[in-house]
């Protein structure tokens, strides 16, 4: 049997590929009698990138063609389009989708990521898969694919520092428990991955944003869940620490939230007992110098007084 060219009449070029799903997605963007037609030729046309994409068994991807193909998606404006048609794919669609998305997200050349470059300049795609998770036909896809860019520090930076960031507070509210749960993995991504670009988030933002998420009553639900993960102690822990007196105050006002419930999970005391003695020695001399602040000295002495009767529970 003869071996076919990389492109031969079954096999479409990258070009070919993004012009027939760019159509048919067109064709399903209206909604008239023809989309059962042009909802295969989608499913066929994301089959066929994502071979080119990811291989075979049989083959590695070609390079040549993944390029060219990673050009066509973001010269056609088709990478934006895939998302925002999301919802007109189907269910196998919409998971092919999200593998070419975190495939392309990934591709280095050398030292850069030309789809990290991509979005960095076009930010309201990040802002659309934020959005998905207001759709739950395609919440959960949208936040793997928000996750994959929160991987990359640019893009972290971009939903950190924008007006979007605070619709996690009510994405982490929804009464469906599963969206709820990932926009809370989202969220925790995004606070925790990226150390130096946290800290510096903290640092302009700590004040109204652990107002807003942690000491509202309003969020009990999200400061419930947030003190009952033993990850988010250890990382107040560290921030008390921080060489800001303004990252360790704040970091104080979550961490009191820990010491102080009276529902603490055993993962929790269990860190608390561990770290006993140092606690109580770091916090009578955590920032003597706010000698005026009445309030704060009674908070500490209330907390030393808490972390002192802690006591190993039977098992």
């Amino acid at each position: 049997m003869k071996k076919m060219p990389l492109f031969s009449k079954s096999h479409k070029n990258p070009a070919e590929i993004v012009k027939i799903l760019k159509d048919n997605l067109a064709i399903l963007e209206k909604q008239d009698k023809k989309t059962d037609k042009a909802s295969e030729e989608v499913s066929k046309s994301l089959q066929a990138m994502k071979e080119i994409l990811c291989g075979t068994n049989e083959k590695e991807p070609p390079t040549e063609a993944v390029a060219q193909l990673a050009q066509e998606l973001y010269s056609s404006g088709l990478l934006v389009t895939l998302i925002a048609d999301l919802q007109l794919i189907d269910f196998e669609g919409k998971k092919d989708v999200t593998q070419i998305f975190n495939n392309i997200l990934r591709r280095q050349i050398g030292t850069r990521s030309p789809t990290v470059e991509y979005i960095s300049a076009h930010p309201h795609i990040l802002f659309m898969l934020l959005k998905g998770y207001e759709a739950p036909q395609i919440a959960l896809r949208c936040g793997i694919m928000l996750r994959e860019c929160i991987r990359h520090e640019p893009l972290a930076k971009i939903i950190l520092f924008s007006n979007q960031f605070r619709d996690f507070f009510k994405y982490v509210e929804l009464s469906t428990f599963d969206i709820a749960s990932d926009a809370f993995a989202t969220f925790k991504d995004l606070l925790t991955r990226h150390k130096v670009l946290v800290a510096d988030f903290l640092e302009q933002n700590y004040d109204t944003l652990l107002g807003e998420l942690i000491l509202d009553r309003h969020n009990f639900a999200i400061m419930t869940k947030y003190i009952s993960k033993p990850e988010n102690l250890k990382l107040m822990m560290n921030l008390l620490r921080d060489k800001s007196p303004n990252i360790q105050f704040e970091a104080f006002h979550v961490f009191k939230v820990f010491v102080a419930s009276p529902h603490k999970t055993q993962p929790i005391v269990e860190i608390l007992l561990k770290n006993q003695p140092k606690l109580i020695e770091f916090l009578s001399s955590f920032q003597k110098e706010r000698t005026d602040d009445e309030q704060f000295a009674d908070e500490k002495n209330y907390l030393i007084k808490q972390i002192r009767d802690l006591k190993k529970t039977a098992p």
